[in-house]
């Protein structure tokens, strides 16, 4: 039995499935991202949970994958990892500036993001579904 985990192949797997499916509910339920925005800016308390999912989420991802120049997808998904932290950390000090941005972003690219969350998601998963035997 081979007792070998390939986490970065696990983490662009489901980072890759998780951003290709949100994606998908953004193109069929245009607005729905503005919604959920507009929302978590409202309340205090979704600002925390969802600041503090996304630091616990990001750090792990980060602490789990290694950084080998040799390797472009742990590199990838371990700047992923870092870039969600960062961005957690915005959500816990600063969400009224930085819901903002997304708010003023959304209005105008909603079909342009969620298309680029949709590629995205899809070239994770194909890259990390590849390393696996």
């Amino acid at each position: 039995m081979d007792t070998n985990l390939d986490v970065t192949a696990w983490s662009a797997l489901l980072l890759g499935l998780s951003a290709l499916f949100a994606g998908i509910g953004a193109l069929r339920k245009p607005g729905i991202w503005r919604t959920m925005i507009e929302e978590v800016e409202k309340s205090p308390a979704l600002q925390f949970v969802c600041g503090m999912l996304e630091l616990l989420v990001g750090t792990v991802i980060y602490l789990a994958n290694p950084w080998l120049p040799a390797d472009l997808l742990s590199c990838v998904i371990k700047a992923l990892g870092g870039a969600m932290m960062i961005e957690a950390l915005a959500i816990l000090g600063f969400c009224d500036i930085y819901t903002q941005f997304w708010l003023r972003t959304l209005s105008h690219m909603h079909r342009g993001w969620a298309s680029s969350t949709v590629l995205l998601g899809l070239a994770l998963s194909v890259a990390g579904a590849a390393r696996f035997h």
